[in-house]
């Protein structure tokens, strides 16, 4: 499984995190996952549930997708291995009162200045201390703001809400 892992270029925390999945697996099953039959996998979905394992839990069974399909080429089991979607949370939206209120609240105009553009563009905290000045390009209106989750760039206009998504090294 590593191996096929590796093929694919799974980062090192991916290949570990889906190496501890299918370790679950095989202490819930008390045998090796190879020998598991779909009822296996479908009891699996269900004890994790009546554990109280959250979404994002069982959804990383993922991991067991990968092992049967690719490593033991067995895709019969794969279909009892559905995502289960979780309606998002409507995000918390500050009144203008609430934003000038915090705003007042930064400790200097440098701070005021970077909590202004960090809620003015919608950043993520590590987006917004990454910053550079070069990053600002004040003729365009726009941040070139790196993402460290999706490993792209973004190009976010200032005036509007507009959001352009380049890929890689796609930004000139």
């Amino acid at each position: 499984m590593i191996e096929d892992m590796s093929i694919r270029k799974f980062a090192a925390k991916a290949q570990h995190d889906y190496v501890q999945r299918v370790k679950d697996f095989a202490t819930f099953l008390g045998r090796s996952p190879g020998t598991a039959e779909a009822e296996n996998v479908r009891r699996f979905r269900l004890h994790l549930t009546a554990s109280g394992a959250g979404t994002p839990k069982i959804n990383a069974t993922v991991a067991l997708r990968f092992f049967f399909k690719v490593t033991l080429d067995r895709p019969d089991l794969v279909k009892h291995l559905s995502f289960i979607h979780e309606p998002r949370k409507a995000p918390i939206v500050l009144s203008p009162d609430e934003v000038a209120r915090f705003l007042e609240a930064a400790p200097g105009l440098k701070y005021k200045a970077a909590l202004s553009v960090a809620y003015g563009v919608g950043l993520r905290v590590f987006e917004a201390v990454s910053l550079k000045v070069s990053d600002i390009d004040s003729k365009r209106m726009m941040l070139r703001v790196e993402q460290a989750r999706a490993a792209r760039i973004v190009l976010r206009c200032c005036r509007r809400n507009r959001r352009r998504v380049y890929h890689g090294s796609d930004t000139q």
